[in-house]
């Protein structure tokens, strides 16, 4: 079986669409994949696992699609409220999603198993909207940061809430780094440093301006992006800027995605996307980066102001004819109704 790999990059918007693309290194493009009017109002987040990708919109909706094949797989309406945070649950030893958590308005997570997204439970966290969530790479934790000026963990094996604090100001997003054996959260311009398993603060990013969208690679760096329009590489063990794409974008940078193989858990060393709410999508050579500022190595304008980016780069292999991915069952599969 011939093994080949996948770039793929999903986009949400204010104006409703949600946009596919593929990357080509190589030939240093963005191809368009699909556009598609997916939701009533505006998109507040997307998801990508595999082949398989999640948005969520202010019109209290799911919608799933498969990647693969440009096509839609339906909707989930089990939200009485903007769907403002997803996450898939990916084993590395598996190729596909095993669960789907996604966060809401209400203060409230929704569970789902990914095979056939079967609802699995609804647990409430937060008494107000909750911004950002994050998955730890077991499966079996989930942090939360709402606009309740609180911080929360949900145990997701016995499905409920185990810890909550209050923050002293509103936190807008939380990411766990990808060992899980530490998580961000940030705060305006300063993005803190935490340990996973007690929450001690290890060290905090004093960036130029806000910080909206965040995403760690395995190499220790961690990258910021805001309204300074710049892509920061922050070196998380000594809380200093290793580099900086200086106005990677004419606009505040919305979403960031370090371009990793879900199944090997390895990154691209070099390849990161960025999205701006101006519409561009670009992806980057930041090996440049260190000693000049880098051009784009491809990129894309959707002429739409986009809120959102998701995106995976999978080596897979060609499966053999006659043959379907049997169901796997996980020992840190999600439970609810216990």
């Amino acid at each position: 079986m011939s093994e080949k790999r996948r770039i793929s990059l999903v986009a949400g918007s204010y104006e409703r669409f949600i946009w596919g693309f593929t990357l080509n290194p190589n030939k240093q493009t963005l191809n368009p994949l699909f556009s598609y009017p997916s939701h009533l109002s505006l998109i507040k987040s997307v998801a990508v696992s595999g082949s398989v990708v999640a948005s969520g919109g202010s019109d209290d909706t799911i919608h799933l699609y498969n990647l693969s094949a440009a096509s839609s797989l339906g909707s989930l309406n089990h939200h009485s409220s903007t769907v403002t945070a997803l996450s898939f649950y990916s084993p590395p030893h598996l190729p596909f999603p095993r669960n789907l958590v996604s966060a809401d308005a209400d203060g409230s997570l929704a569970i789902f198993d990914a095979d056939g997204f079967v609802h699995l439970k609804t647990l409430p966290v937060h008494k107000k909207a909750i911004n950002d969530l994050a998955l730890h790479p077991s499966g079996k934790l989930a942090l939360t940061v709402s606009r309740d000026n609180c911080f929360a963990m949900v145990n997701l094996v016995r499905g409920r809430r185990s810890f909550c604090c209050r923050l002293d100001k509103e936190a807008s997003l939380v990411r766990f780094d990808a060992s899980g054996d530490s998580f961000f959260m940030a705060v305006d311009e300063i993005v803190s440093v935490h340990q996973a398993e007690d929450a001690r603060l290890l060290l905090e990013l004093q960036c130029s301006k806000r910080v909206l969208c965040a995403a760690p690679a395995r190499n220790g760096l961690l990258y910021t992006g805001g309204e300074d329009r710049s892509i920061t590489a922050w070196d998380i063990k000594s809380g200093k800027a290793a580099y900086c794409i200086e106005e990677a974008h004419a606009a505040r940078v919305k979403g960031i995605v370090v371009l990793s193989d879900e199944a090997t858990g390895d990154d691209e060393p070099y390849l990161v996307a960025s999205a701006s709410s101006d519409g561009t999508i670009r992806a980057w050579d930041v090996r440049m980066a260190a000693t000049e500022k880098p051009n784009p190595l491809a990129e894309c304008k959707t002429q739409s102001r986009l809120t959102c980016l998701a995106g995976s780069s999978l080596k897979f292999k060609q499966p053999q004819a006659g043959k379907k991915n049997a169901k796997v069952e996980d020992e840190n599969q999600m439970v609810t109704d216990q």
